[in-house]
């Protein structure tokens, strides 16, 4: 279609730092980042939605994928936060709606803790609660790990990432487990309250609905702490994956919210 058409990749470079970014639309920028061990693919549909809306949506690559590349050991969340940075100062007019998806909500929200100058809005897309069950995280593993049986990987992709009814098996490709130690390294060298308020920024908590990761109990987590600021919007139908299970539900969330940021 027209609109794949008109994707492209770009590179941008600093330092000993080459990330690489998909590019298309014209408009607000908004930045998607993907989730633990995964490529910003996972948005293909998603960004064909926001483009079609009138957004010029960047996808930079992480660092490890694609032509994305940069030191991998002694780094954190803040070495992440200034790709997406450089992202936006180059491609994205200085100034743009960073959304991350699970894991890739902690570098959105340290990217608008690090350069509050650079960020309209943050929207954290199935992000997990404050505090989450240990064996969540074991099966974040266990869905990537390609070493693992088929079977045993969808148990894991049911359990933690896809509501009942939905199609575990689009997951089933795509993961870079090479890179999951070093994505989850940089995370643990910075305390969580580093990041944990996203800035000052206008907040979009997009939760799903089955996301274990942030159960009913936790639907007002963000809200509660951070007042007006903050909006909530619970998509139906959808467990931590999110992003494969409803697009176009994320599409007309992100969309109906961005157009009212200032």
């Amino acid at each position: 279609m027209a609109v794949s058409a008109e994707r492209r990749s770009e590179l941008v470079r600093y330092d000993n730092v080459q990330i690489e970014v998909v590019v298309e639309g014209e408009g607000p920028a908004v930045v998607l980042l993907p989730s633990l061990a995964r490529d910003s693919d996972d948005y293909d549909e998603v960004a064909e939605g926001l483009t079609a809306a009138g957004f010029r949506v960047l996808r930079p690559k992480p660092r490890g994928i694609g032509r994305s590349s940069g030191p991998m050991t002694n780094i954190s969340l803040h070495d992440f936060a200034r790709d997406i940075a450089a992202a936006v100062e180059r491609l994205g007019q200085g100034r743009a709606v960073i959304v991350g998806h699970a894991y890739g909500n902690w570098v959105a929200r340290m990217t608008a803790t690090d350069h509050p100058r650079l960020v309209r809005g943050v929207v954290i897309a199935a992000a997990a609660a404050k505090q989450y069950a240990p064996e969540l995280s074991k099966a974040v593993t266990d869905a990537g790990d390609l070493s693992l049986s088929k079977e045993a990987r969808l148990a894991a992709l049911r359990f933690a990432f896809f509501a009942p009814g939905n199609d575990p098996t689009v997951w089933l490709t795509g993961w870079h487990p090479e890179i999951r130690n070093t994505q989850r390294a940089a995370a643990a060298a910075v305390r969580q309250s580093e990041w944990w308020a996203g800035g000052t920024a206008p907040l979009l908590d997009l939760q799903a609905a089955q996301d274990p990761f942030k159960p009913e109990t936790a639907r007002n987590e963000m809200k509660d702490e951070f007042g007006d600021r903050v909006s909530v919007t619970v998509i139906p139908n959808a467990s931590h994956a999110l992003i494969p299970e409803q697009p176009k539900a994320v599409v007309d969330a992100l969309t109906t919210w961005i157009k009212k940021l200032p």
